[in-house]
């Protein structure tokens, strides 16, 4: 976790302070206050302001807007939060019913097939092994079967795959010569791909399609090379990625027993370590661990971890990895107490309604015991046996025997490790021996959702600003051996799985219908975010795998939900915490909670009263909430043009290619979207505008539906190939939108004729826009303006609702509706840059009393000539007299800044984009003590240190240990005490970023006050290098994780107790 602080003004009404700063500190403050020309400078600033209002509200046509909404009769309508949640969640629950058909139809088709197969069939098996497959062009003829046609497809993550055929990934060691079971079983899973075909023909947006195989292979669905072609990455072994083992066995309570007496040698002390972690690996968030050391006493390996199981996150089982590499062998094993002590808890957590509450196992890692102990298992585990017990023979020994009859006396099983060889396959064994029960009975196929994972090639993210869209959770679910044997068996075939992306989820809970600065979010059963605004997985935000944060999957809403409060960092807040647990309990209701919110990359932070709306996502873990801001948030303009009755062509208003629409919201779009390739969004919105002056157009505005209960077992019907959605309401309000916005890009005609003076040469104007509620943006160029420089504006901030300038301008507005918000980039000064200034104002429809956000408008200035329109001000005397100081004096500096203290001009043109504490922390400081200024203290838990030995770059360079002392040393000079307490925190946050524009400093803010890898690529098949993998567990101690509480039940658990103050987070126990 990372901590930084913010401030904001205390007067609400401006979005701008100017500030006069009299130079020579040392001066008495009498003499100060009478050398200062105090009324000059509110003078300057009203003259200032009044300018910079008059001209912005002239230029962007605002009262003009307001008035075409009002002459059309736009009206305003409260929005009903509880009735939209449920009309979104249950829109998400219809896209994860036909996915759940999708997997449940692999499933019957593999135990079908598998009980349709003659055992000594698989001699004539066909397949296309991943690793041979090869790309050949589309009118080349194949001269072998694993040549093929290869196509970038945007439903499998851009890579180049086959739709017409499946695919095979092998073990290297299985490639060469796999035995009869393999053989058979590729050649019954053969019948899958007709499956998997029909499958996507009749849900198009569906992604990667599998069957993983118990033996050890995967077929994915489509064909696809993997190695990828430049990819160092190979296969490994998906047996023990969450989709496969969580689906093949119900939740796990398990005690591991680490032998740690004077027989363990040092060399099986490092394989009893590797088997260990192996065994972690294969452990989930729905399941519970804790790892026992014995040899004379049992004691917990994490001594934190005491008397208890622990949820296996990744972060505990990180904790319990790292403490294995400091185990040392002493005295003689007490077998006797290491298992009762596993017992009695395992007993205790049972009887008490903690842990998983199904499963219970102990895992004996020894290398050799010298009784079977029967006398210990028939006090604590016969008859009834509540407790599998598997045991792991290290090295040869003598008591082989005592250590098998223990294991298959319990209904477990028993491994003898020699060595690292096939050491995932041995340890994997307990997954099916736990299977039993659920396969012997037969009567359902449980369901198993994952936490968010990342899927498809490691670097699919590089260069795509659409993140989100590569994150995914699946749906797996086991595949059951129905064949008769001569004595009874429950044998696991394999695994069915889904892929569903993110963003096929967020697409269903469109932005639009939220509004402005609302969002929506989607927790697990643990408390876990499956998307949120504020989920952030990456180390670097233009990087993918190679940079995902260590924990990135397992973010909690509590860390990403900043409740605005006067509690400690990790101290709990009743109401979030309510809030949280009815998302886990999968309940309905709202609340309210005024929480904290950042910008710009944790720059700027600015509290909001939030009503929260939740509900369940049936059939599924997870539950959707919604955050709306109060006041506005509650409302939304409500008009539409009705385009089939419009007396025009509404593509009159699409004119010319000075507009663009939000690319990520669905106007209209193809089922089979890979059948028409539109070049961008706009042309495809233009085509469906075309579409609807054709007759017989209709709407189509319900997506395909899941089949019912009583036919899921049947192929639903087929879409036509020219089957659409489209989203009647935004595309009827985008009409609308642009309808009245058509021209009022333009600056006022009158106003201009009237003024020009005062219109670009005074300000600089070099670019206005305007972004609305339908997600359509405008822009004109104005004289002075770089040549597509408002292309490159449009394609920046094209998903303008989600950018900075339109977020702070609708929030900014419930304070001060007559004003603009402005900015300029960050460290634009000392970067040498030509800064543009951005300016914006949103604009409210009021209607019977209530008002809403409909757009955003804007300019941006040179920031030149902004600057010299400064000077000229507050280098005059306004009350017609001499002044004895004003900013051209020698002896005043004169700033402007923002609501969050960062230098919009200055005197010092390099100071532009600085924040004003690294200008003047004195001065800083005397603003936050006068009560101008609030300091906001702001918690990152998602923040993580990054070794710095890895930050070779430039920009890593210019963040050397000793700059934010540096800063934060001029800053609070005169509180050297809270900058030192604060200084390790602060240069933590400095070296988990590469950029050298991270903000090492605090934030300032307006005290307002409204009131993954995807399956098949988890961990590998190969020989294990032991010394690589204890290196690699043991390299994570010099990173800082926080560590999950040791909670009694996954989702209930209380959040980490704050550190100790003003000390960073490091290898710490609850």
């Amino acid at each position: 976790m990372a901590r930084s602080s913010s401030m904001g003004l205390n007067n609400g009404s401006l979005a701008l302070i100017i500030l006069a700063v009299l130079l020579g500190l040392l001066e008495s403050s009498l003499q100060q206050d009478e050398d200062i020309p105090h009324n000059e400078v509110k003078n300057w600033a009203l003259k200032f302001g009044i300018d910079l209002w008059e001209f912005g509200r002239h230029f962007t046509n605002v009262n003009e807007i307001q008035r075409k909404f009002q002459d059309r009769d736009a009206t305003v309508v409260r929005k009903d939060g509880l009735i939209l949640i449920r009309e979104l969640a249950a829109e998400v629950k219809n896209m994860i019913d036909i996915k759940i058909n999708t997997v449940m139809r692999i499933l019957e088709s593999a135990e079908q097939a598998a009980l349709s197969q003659k055992s000594d069939s698989g001699g004539n098996a066909k397949y296309l092994d991943s690793r041979k497959l090869t790309h050949i062009p589309a009118d080349q003829k194949p001269t072998s079967t694993h040549e093929m046609f290869f196509q970038v497809n945007r439903h499998f993550d851009q890579c180049s795959v086959n739709t017409s055929f499946s695919s095979v990934l092998l073990p290297q060691a299985m490639t060469k010569d796999p035995d009869e079971k393999v053989l058979n079983a590729l050649k019954w899973s053969e019948h899958l791909d007709p499956v998997f075909l029909n499958n996507y023909e009749t849900d198009p947006s569906l992604s990667w399609q599998y069957f993983g195989s118990t033996l050890g292979f995967l077929r994915r669905y489509p064909a696809m090379k993997w190695p990828v072609d430049g990819s160092s990455q190979d296969l490994h072994d998906f047996r023990s990625a969450a989709w496969f083992v969580e689906a093949a066995t119900s939740p796990k309570d398990i005690v591991i027993l680490l032998d740690t007496s004077s027989a363990l040698s040092s060399k099986h002390r490092n394989l009893a370590r590797a088997t260990i972690n192996v065994i972690l690996d294969t452990l989930g968030p729905n399941d519970f661990v804790n790892i026992f050391t014995f040899s004379d006493v049992t004691v917990e390996l994490v001594s934190c971890y005491k008397e208890m199981l622990v949820q296996a996150t990744d972060q505990n089982k990180r904790t319990l990895k790292v403490a294995l590499a400091n185990i040392k062998s002493e005295n003689t094993a007490n077998f006797t107490g290491a298992l009762a002590t596993a017992f009695e808890i395992l007993h205790k957590f049972n009887r008490t309604g903690q842990g998983c509450q199904c499963n219970q196992a102990i895992m004996l890692v020894s290398s050799g015991s010298p009784s079977a102990f029967k006398e210990v298992f028939k006090h604590y585990n016969w008859p009834h046996m509540p407790v599998r017990l598997f045991s792991y023979l290290i090295g040869k020994s003598s008591n082989f025997a005592e250590m098998k009859q223990m294991a298959c006396s319990n209904k477990g099983y028993f491994e003898l490790i020699k060595n690292t060889d096939r050491l995932r396959e041995k340890v994997f064994n307990y997954i099916l021996v736990m299977a039993r029960p659920l396969i012997m009975y037969q009567t359902e196929h449980p369901l198993y959702w994952s936490p968010v994972y990342t899927g498809g090639k490691t670097n699919t993210l590089v260069g795509d600003d659409v993140k989100e869209g590569k994150l995914m959770v699946s749906v797996s679910t086991p595949v059951f051996d129905k064949r008769n044997y001569s004595t009874r068996a429950a044998n696991l075939l394999g695994v069915a799985a889904v892929d569903v992306p993110i963003q096929q989820i967020k697409k269903l809970v469109p932005q639009y219908k939220l509004g402005p600065n609302a969002y929506s979010f989607v927790v697990n059963n643990n408390g876990r975010v499956i998307y949120h605004p504020d989920f952030r997985p990456l180390l670097d935000k233009n990087k993918y795998v190679e940079k995902l944060k260590p924990n990135y999957n397992n973010v909690d809403l509590s860390e990403v939900e900043i409740v605005d409060s006067e509690l400690y960092p990790r101290d709990n807040n009743s109401l979030l915490l309510d809030l949280r647990h009815d998302m886990i309990d999968q309940k309905e209701g709202e609340t309210e909670i005024k929480v904290k919110l950042h910008y710009d990359e944790l720059r700027r932070v600015t509290s909001r009263r939030h009503r929260y709306f939740y509900h369940p996502i049936e059939g599924t873990p997870y539950s959707l909430g919604l955050a709306l801001p109060d006041g506005y948030g509650l409302y939304e303009v409500s008009k539409e043009e009705e385009i089939k009755l419009s007396a025009v062509n509404v593509t009159d208003y699409f004119k010319g290619s000075n507009w663009k629409v939000h690319p990520d919201w669905v106007y209209c779009e193809y089922n089979y979207a890979d059948d028409v390739n539109f070049q961008s969004p706009e042309e495809q919105v233009l085509h469906f505008l075309a579409r609807t002056r054709q007759p017989g157009w209709k709407w189509m505005s319900l997506r395909p539906r899941a089949p019912q209960e009583d036919s899921i077992h049947s192929y639903p019907k087929k879409l036509e190939r020219q089957s659409y959605f489209c989203d009647k309401s935004l595309m009827q309000s985008l009409v609308f939108d642009a309808m009245v916005t058509e021209g009022l890009e333009h600056p006022s005609v009158a106003y201009l004729k009237g003024d020009k003076q005062q219109g670009y040469s005074m300000f600089g104007v070099t670019l206005s826009f305007l972004a609305t509620r339908s997600g359509l943006i405008r822009w004109k160029e104005h004289v002075g303006a770089m040549p597509g420089s408002g292309l490159d504006f449009a394609e920046k901030y094209r998903r303008a609702m989600d950018d900075i300038w339109f977020q702070r301008a609708v929030d900014h507005h419930t304070i001060e509706p007559d004003s603009f918000v402005f900015s300029v980039p960050h460290n634009s000064g000392p970067r040498g840059e030509k800064p543009l200034v951005t300016a914006s104002h949103a604009v409210f429809i009021e209607n019977k009393g209530h008002r809403a956000p409909a757009m955003v408008v804007g300019l941006q200035f040179q920031h030149s000539a902004l600057a010299s329109h400064f000077i000229n001000i507050t280098s005059t005397c306004t009350a017609g007299i001499g002044c004895k100081k004003t900013c051209a004096s020698d002896d005043l500096d004169c700033y402007v800044l923002d609501n969050n203290g960062f230098i919009i001009l200055s005197e010092k043109y390099e100071q532009t984009g600085l924040f004003f504490g690294q200008a003047d922390g004195t001065i800083m400081d005397s603003l936050v003590q006068d009560g101008i200024y609030k300091r906001v203290p702001m918690d990152d838990y998602q923040g993580v240190c990054e070794d710095s030995k890895v930050n070779d770059s430039d920009a890593a360079a210019s963040l050397k240990p000793w700059q934010p002392v540096f800063w934060l040393f001029n800053w609070f000079l005169g509180h050297l005490f809270w900058a030192v307490t604060n200084l390790q925190i602060i240069s933590t946050e400095g070296f988990a970023q590469e950029d050298s524009d991270t903000p090492v400093y605090s934030d300032y803010d307006q005290n307002y006050d409204t009131d993954l890898p995807s399956p098949g690529e988890g961990d590998g098949y190969d020989t294990m290098d032991l010394e690589a993998e204890m290196d690699e567990t043991i390299s994570e101690v010099t990173k800082s994780f926080p560590v999950d509480p040791p909670a009694s039940t996954p989702d209930k658990g209380p959040l980490p107790p704050p550190p100790p103050p003003h000390t960073p987070l490091r290898w710490t126990c609850n």
